[in-house]
């Protein structure tokens, strides 16, 4: 199962906020052996968002969105997710439940709109106000505060994912020195080839005094990628290259 995420609001695009899901999510699925595949940034447009639900619901990868769960006219995720499914919004009698134990009767007239979901839709409970997400199928949608949406992940993935396991995999990286990257591309064409099961990378970086410097990576599982790295080393030094481990 393919993992992403789909960060959600204009203020992300505007730089008004800085995104800090991305990093964490990486952070949380690591730690469980799992790895983030893609990430999507959409704005609080109603067409857009509604496409990029669909097209992930195809995909029927698992997906957390965060951000556009709240009350006001500019959150439009909970609307988003019900149309991408054909399905109608709803008031949830649960999540009613949870939102007037938090506020009593200052959950009306607004509050209690973040209990309107799409039909069919599974809590997702939140330790801080009480006022929950929700999953549709692998979509979960958590709210855009960091403090609220990861304990909340960390919930769906104990709770629905508990079994989801990824392949142990290691990265090994080098800084191959003075070197341009067309100079090497029959070397990483031939590494390849010989070790298709691994992940090759090449990041150039352009240093002061128009000097230049290559970080080379090989990431996989062992045995293979152990034995891509050595390769690997082994065909850079035989052209008198200058490596440093990393």
């Amino acid at each position: 199962m393919h993992i992403g995420i789909l960060i959600i609001g204009d203020e992300i695009l505007s730089g008004r906020r800085q995104d800090k899901h991305f990093a964490h999510v990486i952070q949380v699925m690591a730690t469980r052996g799992l790895e983030l595949e893609w990430v999507r940034y959409v704005g609080d447009d109603d067409s857009n968002l509604v496409q990029n639900v669909r097209e992930i619901r195809a995909q029927g990868d698992l997906c957390f969105c965060f951000g556009g769960i709240g009350a006001t006219p500019d959150d439009k995720t909970r609307q988003a997710i019900a149309t991408a499914h054909g399905l109608p919004i709803v008031r949830h009698e649960a999540a009613v439940q949870a939102i007037q134990a938090q506020f009593g009767d200052t959950a009306y007239p607004n509050r209690i709109l973040m209990a309107d979901l799409p039909a069919g839709a599974e809590l997702i409970p939140n330790p801080i106000n009480r006022i929950p997400g929700f999953s549709l199928g692998n979509i979960h949608c958590l709210p855009g505060f960091p403090e609220m949406a990861w304990p909340m992940l960390e919930w769906v993935m104990d709770h629905y994912y508990q079994g989801l396991e990824g392949k142990v995999t290691v990265q090994y990286l080098v800084t191959v020195h003075d070197a341009h990257e067309s100079e090497l591309i029959e070397l990483m064409n031939e590494l390849q080839t010989a070790f298709p099961e691994i992940k090759l990378s090449s990041l150039p970086r352009f240093l002061p005094g128009n000097n230049r410097e290559i970080e080379m990576g090989v990431k996989g599982e062992e045995p293979a990628v152990s034995k891509a790295f050595a390769r690997l080393k082994k065909l850079l030094l035989e052209r008198d290259l200058k490596v440093t481990p990393m």
